[in-house]
């Protein structure tokens, strides 16, 4: 147990702010451009600290020592999880008759989301590195 959280354990305080500023940031926007495009949204703003912050960036950091691949396979389970808790206890709200809904039925809304999400631990993993190592290098 304790080398499969060694990541959360090892990673230099630095690099936890980047990721904390970073997804913040990313969960900030994601949030706004699930509005303006009107496809979904967060019921409650402190939700992008929940979800963003306290869940995704402890999930990025574990799954960082892994291949891109590994982690967005992992990821569907984390995102999947997530997604699936949001939208069923409806704190996240999926806009009626959305782009998601229109390509792929509102049946499979959730599944869209979770496929699309779980890009964010390979990619999220990629830019914090280079964003640490441009800062801190």
């Amino acid at each position: 147990m304790q080398e499969i959280l060694s990541p959360l354990f090892d990673l230099p305080w630095q690099k936890w702010m980047v990721y904390i500023v970073f997804y913040g940031i990313w969960g900030v926007a994601m949030n706004q451009v699930g509005i303006i495009a009107k496809i979904a949204r967060f019921k409650y703003k402190a939700q992008i600290i929940s979800c963003y912050i306290l869940y995704m960036v402890p999930v990025s950091i574990l799954l960082s020592p892994l291949p891109w691949y590994e982690q967005y396979f992992y990821g569907l389970f984390f995102m999947g999880i997530l997604e699936l808790g949001g939208y069923s206890i409806k704190s996240s709200i999926a806009y009626e008759d959305n782009i998601l809904d229109k390509i792929f039925s509102p049946r499979n809304f959730t599944l869209a989301m979770t496929l699309f999400f779980s890009t964010y631990f390979p990619l999220g993993n990629w830019i914090v590195d280079g964003l640490y190592a441009a800062i801190f290098n």
